[in-house]
């Protein structure tokens, strides 16, 4: 994998960086947005101030939601300057616009050792657009502020978009050190784990984890199943699941899923409690009942008690863990002991020297709002969504790209 030290002498080069600041934002302190969870900032800034103690003049690009494709004042990453700042112990530059007269007139300014920030991405329909051709004037003029291009937007890499693929076709390219560790880190998850190798899936949507599911049935030792996506398994083993989330059209799947699992000697866990809730709130009515017993007017919101402690022992032993979305509602504290004990678990087996991932997105989220620490787990990921297709077996345009021009 090509890393920064090809690119030779950066030193008073403009080098562009592809980072993923995508960051949530609360709105709520008097229309002042504020970052509520700055982990992928502080994942950005070490190759960042590696490219600024080469003499580099850095230009960072990212995105931050999902813009139409023109100028969003809330959309905007004008929040995110003074937090880049901070961590980096110097002044951050912005330009208001990505590559129009602001930017331009930024890119010129720049000295060795500087950085500068341009707005959002996704402001210019170019840069999500399907087609080469469709982003190659914005790839142009994206590539035309640079000499060098470093991808270190992980979340990012399993799109085929401008700043993505199309600039490092055009530029002297090499991956940062934030997508070469998220590399290293799923290469091992998929090419000999250490075993037992368990897998930890949750999340709403059962549909968003079926290829993942089929991929990691010919690799995973155990797959433990939690989060809204559970209620689709219930069912397709004839369970009654209330009010709670079911996909119909993935009943089959899930059908198909288990009875491979028991052919091939993969262990598939289920909850056998499900903690239930009136309504979707956190002072609903509560009550935790088996998981074939779920009341036809309730919702399922977390893995019952039980369910966490089994999800527990079968992970504590594990060599190698990847979890994938939450096991409840964890945002609401009566139905965030699932996903806490999860967490629990892997910090445990951390300590015991497994290789435990966690698999960015709302997994992230969840061990940092409910108290942990990044560093008691082996990785945390900053791609949810490329985290799932590397470990589907997808080729991601944006590593693709770099590796084939070694």
């Amino acid at each position: 994998m090509s890393s920064i030290a090809t690119l030779g002498d950066l030193r008073g080069k403009r080098v562009l960086v592809r980072s993923d600041l995508n960051v949530p934002l609360d709105y709520s302190a008097g229309g002042t947005p504020e970052i509520t969870d700055d982990g992928r900032v502080r994942a950005s800034v070490p190759t960042i101030k590696e490219l600024v103690g080469m003499g580099a003049r850095v230009i960072v690009c990212a995105h931050l939601g999902r813009p139409k494709g023109a100028p969003e004042d809330r959309y905007s990453l004008a929040p995110v300057v003074p937090r880049l700042a901070e961590l980096l112990g110097q002044d951050v530059a912005f330009a208001t616009d990505t590559v129009g007269e602001s930017a331009q007139q930024a890119v010129a300014a720049l000295q060795d050792g500087e950085v500068l920030l341009l707005e959002n991405l996704r402001f210019n329909p170019g840069e999500t657009a399907k087609t080469e051709d469709d982003r190659a004037a914005f790839a142009e003029a994206l590539a035309g502020l640079a000499d060098a291009y470093v991808s270190d937007g992980f979340g990012v890499v399993h799109r085929a978009q401008a700043s993505v693929y199309d600039v490092a076709r055009r530029l002297p390219s090499a991956m940062g050190g934030l997508v070469r560790t998220e590399v290293e880190v799923l290469r091992r998850l998929t090419e000999d784990p250490e075993r037992p190798y368990a897998v930890v899936l949750g999340g709403a949507k059962v549909a968003d984890k079926l290829a993942v599911i089929d991929n990691l049935l010919g690799k995973a030792d155990r797959l433990l199943i939690g989060g809204g996506m559970v209620f689709t398994f219930l069912a397709a083993q004839g369970h009654e699941v209330g009010k709670s989330l079911l996909d119909t059209d993935s009943l089959d799947a899930c059908r198909g899923y288990l009875r491979r699992a028991e052919e091939s000697g993969v262990e598939i866990l289920l909850p056998t409690d499900v903690v239930c809730g009136r309504e979707f709130d956190a002072d609903t009515e509560i009550v935790t009942v088996p998981a074939d017993r779920i009341p036809a007017d309730m919702i399922g919101l977390d893995i019952g008690p039980e369910s966490a402690r089994a999800y527990a022992n079968r992970l504590t032993d594990a060599r190698t863990i990847f979890w994938n979305g939450p096991m409840g509602a964890f945002e609401m504290p009566p139905f965030a002991a699932g996903t806490r004990a999860v967490a629990e678990a892997l910090v445990t087996a951390t300590e015991a020297g497994a290789l435990t991932v966690v698999g960015g997105g709302d997994s992230a989220a969840a061990v940092r709002q409910l108290g942990f620490a990044d560093d008691q787990f082996g990785h945390i990921s900053t791609g949810g969504g490329a985290s799932l297709e590397y470990l589907e077996g997808k080729e991601l345009p944006g590593i693709a790209v770099l590796e084939n021009r070694d």
